[in-house]
């Protein structure tokens, strides 16, 4: 009887170990695809905020039909969930998001929107 009681308790121990380890993994999953996700909801926000540029007559201080002078406001550059870069033509922007964590080994989360006068599209590029 105490090596059918000692077996059980191994078996337990092994079976508790594989849902820890299980457990933790989907939440690392998790966490990395929210932080993805919170990413791109912040750079379709920008996005959002060129189109309006490009709409703006320049004697409301807008593009007047270009987005040659629009800047990434300060306040928006760094956030709690990475940083955002743009490379600003006449005629598109692209906007690159870097997240702040580390997913595996030196890749961080890493986004892409390019933004058009009428359409604006998502990369995902970790």
């Amino acid at each position: 009887m105490g090596q059918q009681q000692l077996l059980l308790i191994v078996l337990g121990i092994i079976v508790v170990g594989i849902a820890v380890i299980l457990g933790i993994t989907l939440f690392k999953t998790s966490a990395v695809e929210a932080k993805r996700d919170n990413m791109i909801n912040e750079a379709f926000n920008l996005a959002s905020m060129a189109q309006q540029y490009y709409q703006r007559p320049r004697s409301l201080l807008g593009g007047g039909r270009k987005f040659t002078d629009w800047k990434i406001p300060a306040d928006l550059v760094v956030t709690a969930s990475g940083r955002y870069e743009a490379v600003v033509n006449a005629d598109d922007i692209v906007i690159t998001g870097i997240g702040n964590d580390v997913v595996t080994g030196n890749d961080s989360v890493s986004i892409s929107v390019t933004v058009t006068p009428k359409t604006i599209q998502t990369a995902i590029i970790h």
